[in-house]
């Protein structure tokens, strides 16, 4: 990221697609066209993981699995395991614009399973078995995971019985001949998303496009990573969680939030001098071209909650492993292009964490207008090494937050805004593209805004609320937005600002 450069945050979930989610096909290549066509140099996504019950793509079964939704079910067609006539439920889920994931998940594992048994019977598994072999460190486990969640009704392997709990060698080596055929329709679903999802980012880098992935600091509770490995975590001596993350109560939160993945045992990690985190990381370079690392403040110190508090008031501060953890990932793989999402309450020993590991920042314009004080997120503040946003998943749309706000804060955004940018000869325009444009214009190295403030959506848009179960993650873009006006308008403001 040297550069002078910015991007758009669309979330693979949120692509137009034919069959009720987006993926990988034919849309997710036009829209690479899109950014080309509207010289943007970045596409942002959010984790691509495995997601259960909640939908979020920070709550994943596994750190290292990708999303099946994700698989491009015309490419099914074209390999003749599929046909038009097996996906009209599906498309029947494209209806209705914003994802039901629910009726996605009953009908997509379905039409993938018979997409399983086709391959089976006309291809060899030869490459199937050279894609385990390559991955055997992680997808062995993961698949054997799967397949026994699959056995016990999708239940978390902290319910299964004692000897799948507890990892029983003999019970284990019975599992894998009796779920074989299980186990291998989970590995050919991660043959699948690999060979597609590199595809894609090939194309994209091919026409001069990075992607910035986003990991999440935690791992689910219910997920491989921790059946596998639960020495790694805070778990007690009957497997159950004894502490689990969350952030204190704040002016958002009485409460605080109580985020329930189970905490990791640093302690243990790094007399392991940190090998899990590192095959993380370099797992995560193989999917992008840079990666946001959600959280990072809890790398300095995180809010440990007792496992079976019902809010997050009843925490306390932990220590992280600061740099050790940062050291060790550079010793093994060199410099790396990482964004330290540093948001949240920042201390004096957070800050340092973030100047010594060398990582930009964030800043989010839509914490800027705090009437009370003035705030270390407006533009002209914002330093060279740093990332800013519009607002991240977790916001609200720029046009929700701008009629939602307090008054006084509204008059001071509106009182900024217009001397910021008429400074620079800016003609009056809506909210959203003040925005954009005061972003645009600012200092930092790169600057990035979600879809919807691009095309001036209000808060039915809104990808994500904290804290809250439903009508999250759900959001798709309408196929007829990405037309050539928008394209033009955003490569006219990145071409003004030298991006």
């Amino acid at each position: 990221m040297k550069d002078r450069s910015s991007g758009i945050l669309l979330h693979i979930t949120s692509l137009p697609g034919e069959y009720g989610i987006g993926d990988f096909g034919k849309c997710a290549y036009e829209f690479v066209d899109f950014l080309e066509k509207s010289h943007q140099k970045y596409w942002q996504i959010l984790p691509m993981g495995v997601t259960g019950y909640g939908d979020s793509p920070y709550q994943s079964f596994s750190a290292f699995a990708g999303n099946p939704y994700f698989i491009d079910l015309n490419s099914l067609i074209e390999l003749d395991i599929l046909t038009k006539d097996d996906l009209k439920s599906l498309s029947e889920l494209n209806s209705i614009s914003n994802i039901q994931y629910d009726k996605l998940y009953t009908e997509r594992y379905s039409v993938l399973k018979k997409a399983f048994l086709n391959f089976k019977n006309k291809y060899s598994l030869v490459s199937l078995n050279n894609f385990k072999n390559k991955n055997i460190w992680w997808l062995d486990n993961y698949a054997l995971y799967m397949a026994i969640k699959n056995k016990f009704n999708g239940d978390s392997w902290l319910n299964w019985p004692r000897d799948y709990k507890f990892r029983d060698k003999k019970t284990l080596k019975k599992a894998k001949l009796e779920l074989e055929d299980e186990i291998n329709f989970h590995i050919f679903l991660q043959y699948l998303f690999d060979k597609q999802w590199n595809e894609l980012k090939s194309y994209a880098n091919n026409k001069g496009i990075k992607i910035i992935g986003d990991i999440p600091i935690f791992i689910a509770t219910d997920s491989a990573d921790t059946w596998e490995n639960p020495n790694m975590f805070c778990f007690d001596k009957k497997l159950q969680p004894t502490k689990v993350a969350g952030c204190p109560p704040d002016a958002f939160s009485s409460d605080g939030q109580l985020w329930g993945n189970v905490l990791y045992n640093w302690k243990y990690i790094e007399k392991d001098n940190f090998k899990w985190w590192i095959k993380r990381i370099k797992s995560c370079f193989k999917l992008y071209d840079t990666v946001r690392i959600d959280h990072f403040r809890g790398f300095e110190s995180f809010w440990a909650i007792p496992a079976k508090a019902k809010t997050a008031r009843f925490g306390k501060w932990e220590n992280g492993p600061g740099m050790k953890l940062f050291n060790s990932i550079k010793s093994s793989l060199g410099d790396l292009d990482i964004i330290a999402e540093d948001l949240g309450f920042l201390t004096p020993k957070v800050h340092k964490l973030l100047k010594d590991s060398g990582f930009p920042g964030m800043k989010i314009l839509e914490f800027a207008f705090d009437s009370r004080e003035e705030s270390d997120y407006l533009p002209h503040k914002y330093p060279k090494k740093s990332v800013a946003y519009t607002g991240t998943h977790d916001n609200q749309t720029v046009v929700g937050w701008y009629e939602t706000v307090n008054k006084n804060d509204k008059e001071f955004c509106d009182s900024y805004l217009n001397s910021f940018l008429n400074n620079k000869n800016t003609p009056s325009e809506s909210i959203n593209w003040k925005f954009i444009e005061a972003l645009w214009s600012s200092n930092s190295q790169l600057v990035i805004a979600p879809m919807q403030d691009f095309l001036g959506l209000g808060d039915s848009a809104r990808m994500n609320t904290p804290s809250t179960l439903g009508n999250n993650w759900i959001w798709r873009i309408n196929k007829d937005s990405l037309d050539e006006g928008l394209s033009k308008k955003i490569s006219d403001i990145t071409m003004k600002y030298q991006r």
